[in-house]
């Protein structure tokens, strides 16, 4: 009965994005790594005893670092416009080292913006492609200049690799950030699952809470009424009968209250010792001399008692007991079973007690019936139960207002019956028992396992 504590810890904020993510905005790793191109290329430039000519390398860094600048925008733009600039200028004879490193960072861009589903970004094989074209380029621009093909392999071979290298690289932290991606996703889903499976038990214990306390209290006020109305009406001329009826109501009372006991046990903390129960006995509360209930002279409730410790709750070994209180409201009931009860299981056995008990209890209540039956058999692997009565056919009366949402399709009571039924995997119907007239109650409850 008791759900699980929903854990207050906020969810996992979103994946974290790749460094492919477009966006319009300049961002300082933008700005870095376009100062770390220019300075790059300057130095590679003279440690490659390049000619350092501030009228060829130095625009060709700042070109090369300008376009950085939306590199994240437009990488494919970027890769191409920055490889043009560097054939370009080496074409023109204003600088004459570097063909591949140059464009570093607008290779490894590209290369990691590659991702399914994204028309028009293909990122890493457009970065091969223009990679191949621009070493065809330079194999071709260093033979025509009457290199040596040692000089032209080595030169080419060496921008190949380089490439090769980054563009292992740009795929490596591309793969990273998808797993980092899926991860965090996987984890934002479960925390979400957790918390989605957390309400889902609350609002199940919630409902049977909400069953349970509608059944033990509508029964136990619809019992006790009657006895009261009985010994009010008999108390001048027949005390005895008054006080039969006086007894049987504190007896049903008595009931009760062990039941919201035990109820209130199952929801409290089992290691709560502060004893704040109902009919707390600090001395203040109501004073009950019978000793078994609310304000207990001697102390109230005992302690909190841990859910291993709880008595069992109703089931259908009850069902005489059940009958004997309902029948001393002056309705006749006869009660068929059939099969071993005991062999229920004890879900299905106090779902089958709770609609009996709510059925005859509705009787009494609204139906102005003389009689009911009550037939509980168990056989065929499933727990049958049929409760009818000959009343007004409406199980719920017609006059009392405080009926009305019953009388419109079921209330409280019919619907907790029907959830308490289908929570087990079972059918149930409850509506007028035409043509005999009264009112029809049936569930069956299938009992896995059983052979008769």
């Amino acid at each position: 009965m008791t759900a699980d504590p929903m854990t207050t810890t906020a969810p996992p904020g979103p994946p974290h994005k790749a460094v492919h993510a477009p966006s319009a905005r300049v961002t300082g790793a933008d700005g870095a790594m376009a100062a770390v191109t220019v300075v790059a290329v300057c130095a590679g430039t003279a440690l490659l005893d390049g000619r350092l000519d501030p009228g060829g390398t130095l625009p060709l860094a700042l070109q090369l670092g300008l376009l950085l600048l939306v590199r994240r925008r437009w990488p494919i733009a970027v890769l191409l416009l920055g490889v043009q600039a560097v054939i370009v200028f080496r074409s023109a004879g204003l600088t004459d080292v570097g063909w591949v490193w140059p464009v570093t960072a607008a290779y490894f861009t590209l290369a990691a913006t590659d991702r399914p589903g994204q028309p028009g970004r293909p990122g890493l094989p457009w970065a091969i492609g223009i990679g191949l074209v621009e070493l065809g380029f330079a194999a071709a621009w260093e033979a025509s200049t009457g290199a040596a093909p040692r000089t032209v392999l080595a030169s080419t071979g060496a921008e190949a690799l380089w490439l090769a290298l980054v563009l292992a690289v740009a795929t490596a932290h591309r793969d990273r950030l998808r797993w980092r991606a899926e991860v965090d996703a996987g984890v934002l889903r479960a925390a979400r699952e957790r918390e989605a499976e957390a309400l889902r038990r609350i609002a199940e214990a919630r409902l049977q809470i909400a069953r349970e306390l509608h059944d033990v209290v509508a029964h136990t006020l619809t019992v006790v009424g009657v006895q009261l109305r009985v010994a009010g009406e008999a108390l001048d001329d027949s005390p005895d009968e008054a006080r039969a009826a006086l007894a049987t109501a504190q007896r049903v009372r008595k009931d009760a209250v062990n039941d919201l006991r035990s109820l209130i046990d199952v929801l409290r903390d089992p290691d709560d010792e502060s004893g704040d129960g109902i009919g707390e006995g600090s001395g203040d509360g109501i004073r009950d001399r019978s000793g078994d209930g609310i304000g207990d002279s001697r102390g109230g409730f005992p302690a909190p008692r841990s859910p291993a410790r709880l008595a069992p709750q109703a089931g259908l070994d009850d069902l005489e007991a059940l009958v004997d209180r309902i029948r001393s409201t002056g309705l006749e009931v006869r009660l068929e079973t059939s099969g071993e009860l005991s062999r229920a299981p004890a879900p299905a056995s106090l779902a089958a007690y709770r609609v009996v008990q709510e059925s005859l209890t509705n009787t009494v209540r609204h139906a102005g019936a003389a009689r009911a039956t009550v037939r509980v058999l168990l056989t065929g692997g499933a727990l049958h139960v049929h409760v009818v009565d000959d009343g007004n056919g409406t199980g719920t009366g017609t006059g009392d207002t405080d009926t009305q949402a019953d009388r419109e399709g079921g209330g409280h009571g019919v619907r907790g019956m029907r959830e308490r039924v289908r929570a087990l995997g079972g059918t149930f119907e409850a509506g007028p028992d035409h043509p005999r007239g009264g009112y029809a109650v049936r569930a069956e409850l299938p009992v896995p396992g059983f052979r008769p």
